[in-house]
């Protein structure tokens, strides 16, 4: 046994070390990735730590500092009731990648299942799924988030179920196209012809190989959750009063623009520096992952 863990051990270092190789070499010739991400890690990590980085309550009510300026006191000033903007911009950031990251999460869990079995058996379970798929792409997207969040009810849960929901399709589409290439290889010949299930061969040989692309989408889909969460919240149909999301906030700093339009810079500024970096870093990893990209 002793013999076994030792001769393990080498292959474990080795493949751990060319990871971080990998890695170190991603950072050093792909300078806007690794800024991307570097952003991408520091506002996940105001929005998990936001209770003990935000200056005040977010949700504390002040009225007798009602719209004040900017400030030592309150770096971005207060809103209509009197509250921090800064503690509920920080309060904000954490619904705001916490919906992002759960639209993609559904997304995931309902697209990637349905675009593999379709792609991998074909014949008339790829045709029944493929049409579902075609009708549900044909309605305008933030339309659809709406009927369904509307379906299921008003709060920040439901409307992102919802939003991942319509992401699904996406892609299945796009996994199933990829699987539909992944299935004659060689390997997966081999794996049927030793016998192996359906589902092994989808677990073992086709998802890992037809997983890349998704994985980038679902990296630019983060953005497009961020602002439909947004929508969704400016419309009502997500974050409630008085808990704080970006979007909520510009909906408040919209009621309020002509006495004090400051009040947008701060949650409109915040969503496009995050959907920026979404898409930054999705970018960065199709041209890493994708070799006829290298040389552009």
């Amino acid at each position: 046994m002793t013999s076994h863990a030792y001769a393990a051990t080498p292959e474990r270092v080795v493949k751990e070390d060319s990871l971080f190789r990998k890695f170190g070499q991603w950072c050093r010739h792909d300078k806007r990735g690794a800024t991307s991400l570097v952003v991408l890690l520091l506002i996940i990590a105001i929005a998990v730590f936001a209770p003990w980085v935000a200056p005040y309550s977010p949700t504390e009510q002040d009225y007798s500092k009602i719209l004040l300026e900017p400030s030592m006191a309150h770096w971005l000033g207060t809103d209509d009731l009197g509250r921090d903007v800064l503690s509920r911009l920080i309060h904000g950031a954490s619904k705001s990648v916490y919906a992002a990251f759960l639209a993609v999460g559904v997304a995931l869990l309902i697209g990637v299942p349905v675009g593999l079995l379709a792609g991998f058996l074909g014949g008339w379970v790829d045709a029944g799924i493929s049409r579902v798929i075609d009708t549900l792409l044909s309605f305008p997207a933030i339309v659809l988030a709406v009927a369904v969040t509307g379906a299921m009810g008003i709060g920040l849960t439901n409307a992102m179920v919802s939003v991942g929901i319509v992401f699904s399709p996406h892609l299945a589409r796009l996994i199933r196209a990829r699987t539909l290439v992944v299935r004659e290889e060689l390997y997966v010949d081999a794996a049927r012809c030793f016998g192996a299930p359906v589902s092994r061969i989808l677990i073992r040989h086709v998802t890992p190989n037809a997983i890349q692309p998704v994985i980038v989408q679902c990296t630019l889909l983060l953005a497009v959750a961020l602002l439909a969460e947004a929508s969704l919240s400016f419309l009502g149909l997500g974050v409630q009063p008085p808990d704080p999301s970006w979007g909520q906030m510009l909906a408040r700093a919209y009621m309020n623009m002509e006495i004090a339009p400051e009040q947008m810079y701060a949650p409109g500024l915040a969503i496009m520096v995050t959907a920026l970096t979404f898409n930054t870093l999705g970018e960065s990893l199709r041209v890493a992952l994708d070799p006829t990209m290298k040389g552009l």
